[in-house]
């Protein structure tokens, strides 16, 4: 994969300027009401999982995977599909489809791999990377815990 610097090396942009005010109070309020989280930290979830989508978003290579944090922003911001809809437009030019994981795919060794590249390709894009909030991949055979983007679904 070819990674070409968009700003100075070093720097990050923070993902929270992926969303607007209005769209990270809504995500963060859903997250707060469905799962009993402090807004504080539903915020900080609603960012990453903006950053992790935006990572997907030119991702074609293997899938990447959400963290159980992450994927419960995912899974907020799914809920608000026009939002979704506009944001996965605006950032990939298509939709990003959240797809359950192969229970194969769950294993601890390949999780903590798609773990690990997922965090690297953040990085890569020019997120920063709230480490709090990936201390392991998500486990989703059956999308309750964990999910993974398609790379590959959505293009012509």
């Amino acid at each position: 994969m070819t990674v070409t610097a968009a700003r100075p090396l070093g720097t990050a942009t923070e993902p929270r300027a992926l969303l607007s005010a209005a769209l990270l109070d809504r995500l963060a309020t859903r997250i707060v009401k469905d799962h009993d989280i402090a807004p504080s930290l539903a915020e900080r979830i609603a960012a990453q999982t903006a950053a992790f989508l935006a990572t997907c978003a030119n991702n074609t290579d293997q899938p990447l995977v959400p963290s159980k944090a992450i994927d419960i922003g995912w899974h907020a911001f799914i809920l608000h599909t026009r939002d979704y809809a506009d944001f996965c437009q605006r950032v990939a030019g298509h939709f990003i489809h959240h797809v359950p994981t192969d229970p194969a795919e769950g294993e601890h060794g390949v999780a903590s791999a798609a773990r690990q590249r997922t965090l690297d390709a953040i990085a890569a894009a020019g997120y920063a990377v709230d480490t709090d909030l990936w201390p392991e991949a998500a486990d989703c055979s059956q999308c309750h815990a964990g999910c993974s983007d398609s790379p590959n679904s959505g293009k012509s």
